[in-house]
């Protein structure tokens, strides 16, 4: 595993990497993210959760809050293991692990809509029948992109584009960061090439994974 190049401190725009006394790349990376727009507006998106006693709503920024702190502890034992067995850079600790597992936690939501997987539905459902006139002259890729929409997707295009120096790099996050929140690398183009694949072919249903 090549950790020298996955665990890169530097970052959109910012080349070399900015350093900072007291602050490595990964705890500028959490604060970027607390301090965004984008994060506190989370606070208005509900969570699923049962019917409680009290009149506290459990919502999203809530949920990332508490993720955060899971994913943080979990990527701290990960380093420490990568550590024991000399396979981390000699710049990166394992707490530098556990903080960028925690920045992605935070941001796991951030491109969410509301209702979760529902409202993602919702927004495709509609691009795909009356909202359709509003992309007929879009490139495929881009049509694909409100087709298909998707959450995590979008939470990417707010990270790198839409929060912060808007369309100049965004929140500017370490490469690390940006990777470790990519969950599914692939466009929505592909994506839908993919389930169009698995409709066409005949006698047997194969899964996506194995395309």
């Amino acid at each position: 595993m090549k950790w020298d190049a996955l665990l890169n401190t530097s970052r959109l725009k910012d080349k070399p990497p900015k350093t900072e006394d007291g602050r490595t790349p990964f705890n500028s990376d959490h604060d970027k993210i607390i301090f965004s727009g984008a994060f506190r507006r989370l606070a208005k998106k509900t969570q699923v959760h049962p019917l409680a006693t009290n009149d506290h709503v459990h919502n999203r920024l809530t949920h990332s809050l508490e993720v955060s702190c899971v994913g943080r502890t979990l990527g701290i034992r990960v380093g420490q293991k990568l550590s024991q067995n000399s396979q981390l850079p000699d710049s990166i600790t394992p707490s530098d692990i556990g903080d960028i597992v925690e920045a992605i936690c935070l941001a796991h939501d951030i491109g969410n809509p509301p209702f979760g997987h529902s409202g993602e539905e919702a927004i495709r459902a509609w691009f795909k029948g009356k909202g359709e006139i509003f992309i007929k002259s879009l490139d495929p890729q881009h049509k694909g992109d409100l087709e298909n929409y998707e959450g995590n997707a979008q939470g990417f295009r707010i990270l790198t584009t839409c929060e912060g120096y808007q369309y100049e790099h965004g929140m500017r996050l370490t490469y690390a960061t940006l990777a470790s929140f990519i969950k599914y690398p692939w466009t929505s183009l592909d994506s839908l090439t993919k389930k169009e694949f698995t409709k066409e072919c005949s006698g047997q249903l194969i899964p996506d994974s194995k395309l």
